[in-house]
């Protein structure tokens, strides 16, 4: 079975993921998806992600992560980009 989805312009599925990011349990202030891309059926959602001096992850990056992988399972299966 096929799930069809909407196309939706860059902007707007940003505005919608951005607004989505603000309501989730994980948010803390200066998350925020930048970009978004489509791989095959999967929109893949970037922004800051919060690494330590030498570069290495942190707890915030792990929010950041876990908050992108939702939001590409959950408007993945709503929209595709235009």
């Amino acid at each position: 079975m096929k799930t069809i989805t909407q196309p939706i312009s860059r902007q707007a599925l940003l505005e919608k993921a951005n607004a989505l990011i603000k309501v989730h349990d994980d948010y803390f202030a200066g998350m925020q998806a930048d970009d978004v891309s489509q791989q095959g059926n999967v929109l893949v959602f970037r922004g800051p992600f919060f690494l330590d001096a030498d570069e290495l992850p942190t707890a915030r990056t792990t929010a950041v992560f876990n908050v992108f992988k939702h939001l590409a399972v959950v408007l993945s299966s709503q929209y595709h980009l235009e």
